[in-house]
């Protein structure tokens, strides 16, 4: 199912380079899964190192990027990052761990492995807005928004809002993916009161640069 946010992928990039390009520079991804973000960052970047929690997600990130020379996968966790100080140049993490108020341990740690003039960008949901925001605050009632945007404010990192969309080509696939995302009652209800093969997405794109 990874390649069911192409549109997506294209529009959070473009806004990522606009505010710091990877070209040439050292890129680090937190959470980086099967690593399917790595080849794509290695196309431009100097090095990139992904990090992972889960030893079977290391795994089939290190299949992955076995032939990149450019690339490593290590296994770790935000609030401990197996990197050096100021090592990196940029940061990515994307629907993993920095969901606001509680993610201050691996805050410290971006302050830690991030160069002077860097820059650090964490993708989540803009649950505020949006039918997959909708969908996603009747799964998570106690989800506050404006408490998230309070937090990353007084973290000093800034807001992209960006519209995005899934697009599919069989109902089938859509169904699949709104079930994985959401609770199966949910899911049930979203899917009963959705016609059509899109669904529209809103994202926030914080970014900070240190």
């Amino acid at each position: 199912m990874e390649n069911r946010c192409v549109d997506p992928e294209r529009r959070i990039e473009a806004a990522m380079r606009e505010i710091g390009d990877w070209a040439g520079r050292d890129l680090l991804d937190v959470g980086c899964g099967t690593g399917f973000h790595l080849p794509r960052w290695a196309e431009d970047a100097h090095g990139v190192v992904g990090v992972e929690p889960n030893p079977d997600l290391v795994a089939l990130a290190r299949r992955r990027t076995a032939r990149l020379a450019t690339v490593r996968v290590e296994q770790g966790a935000a609030q401990r990052l197996p990197v050096a100080d100021a090592s990196v140049d940029v940061v990515h993490a994307r629907w993993a761990y920095f969901f606001g108020p509680g993610c201050e341990p691996g805050l410290r740690e971006l302050d830690r492995v991030v160069r002077r003039g860097g820059v650090g960008f964490v993708v989540d949901n803009d649950a505020g807005r949006s039918t997959f925001g909708c969908w996603f605050r009747q799964a998570h009632p106690t989800y506050d928004p404006d408490a998230v945007e309070r937090f990353w404010s007084v973290q000093g990192w800034s807001r992209v809002p960006l519209d995005v969309e899934w697009r599919f080509d069989r109902r089938d696939d859509l169904e699949s993916v709104v079930r994985i995302e959401l609770p199966p009652q949910v899911a049930d209800r979203a899917l009963a009161g959705h016609e059509g093969l899109t669904v529209d997405y809103a994202v926030n794109l914080w970014w900070r640069r240190y």
